[in-house]
């Protein structure tokens, strides 16, 4: 089965925030410029803007798995779905 390419912007969201709530500094980013920089820093600043207003880890938890599974292909229950 071939894994499913990841969208790269949402990803460098993703470890943005998970940076953040880990309390690392925004001088941790690993792109030096372009979009995906302002992308993590976009989910840094998010994380640490939760950290900051004291949300726990399970609501951490649901926001991360929410960034996580981004995905432009939504299927609903009732069978159609947004293709």
């Amino acid at each position: 089965m071939k894994r499913q390419k990841r969208n790269q912007s949402s990803r460098a969201f993703y470890k943005g925030y998970l940076a953040a709530t880990q309390r690392k500094p925004m001088d941790s980013c690993p792109y030096m410029s372009g979009y995906l920089h302002q992308e993590w820093v976009n989910g840094w600043r998010d994380g640490r803007q939760d950290y900051w207003n004291g949300f726990g880890n399970s609501t951490k938890a649901q926001k991360l798995e929410t960034y996580r599974t981004v995905s432009t292909n939504i299927h609903h229950p009732n069978g159609w779905s947004t293709i």
